[in-house]
């Protein structure tokens, strides 16, 4: 069975944002949620993540629609497409520095969100398709890392890497200056990683335990990410952390 493409909703009224909710489900999507503030947006994107966000550039809250863009793009390449009633000029510059998908105008049309939807569908499909034909190479030596991303050999070094975090088929490791989307599960990327640096603390997450800022209850935090912590794998983080 084909999988469905998977669609977040941040839109602040929620009349709008459960109709499109409703009418997407009913041909076919799979609606990850409605949000309807940025912040709770960039949690949702990084906990569950979409195949395509629509969003709302008007939000109410701290973080308009595309400084919530940002925030997401800063960690995944999520497709983006706008919703707005706002024409002005220096918006639509502005949003367009965050290279969105498409646009689309309020009041919505189901027609050209849904194509707007497909094509972004087709383009991801495309993206998937590239990735998995070329075969991910990534060897350790010593201190540094080796990887093969978007066909070039990239060397990390150890020290560099904050956390790596699952994403189905694919895993993202997160650097403070770049973030490396590589075609491996994030199982097999713990077995390529020491495990005297490399802890996993939760079935979608493994850090390096030499960058961890706080230590909760039920989760960590590295660079104010705040990144949960299962009850399963804590005594084993609180071992490594007595050997650093």
């Amino acid at each position: 069975m084909e999988q469905k493409t998977r669609v977040l909703i941040v839109e602040d009224d929620m009349i709008i944002a459960s109709n499109i909710s409703l009418q997407l489900t009913k041909i076919g999507y799979e609606v990850t949620g409605i949000e309807t503030r940025g912040e709770e947006a960039v949690i949702h994107s990084r906990l569950n993540k979409p195949d395509v966000i629509l969003m709302d550039i008007n939000l109410k809250g701290r973080l308009d629609g595309i400084e919530t863009v940002r925030k997401i793009k800063a960690v995944s390449e999520i497709p983006v497409i706008y919703i707005t009633a706002n024409n002005d000029e220096a918006t639509f510059e502005e949003a367009k520095k965050t290279q969105p998908f498409a646009f689309v105008d309020k009041p919505i049309t189901m027609r050209e969100l849904t194509r707007s939807l497909a094509l972004a569908a087709e383009q991801l499909k495309k993206r998937e398709d590239t990735e998995e034909d070329e075969e991910e190479y990534v060897a350790l030596l010593n201190d540094r890392i080796f990887i093969r991303h978007q066909g070039q050999m990239v060397k990390l070094m150890l020290k560099d890497i904050l956390y790596v975090e699952a994403d189905r088929n694919y895993c993202n490791l997160i650097t403070e200056k770049k973030n490396y989307v590589l075609a491996t599960t994030l199982k097999d990327m713990q077995l390529k990683l020491p495990d005297t640096l490399f802890v996993r603390v939760h079935r979608s997450f493994v850090v390096n335990i030499s960058k961890l800022d706080v230590l909760g209850e039920g989760h960590v935090e590295i660079k104010r990410k705040v990144i949960p912590l299962s009850r399963s794998y804590r005594d084993e983080l609180l071992k490594h952390l007595q050997t650093i």
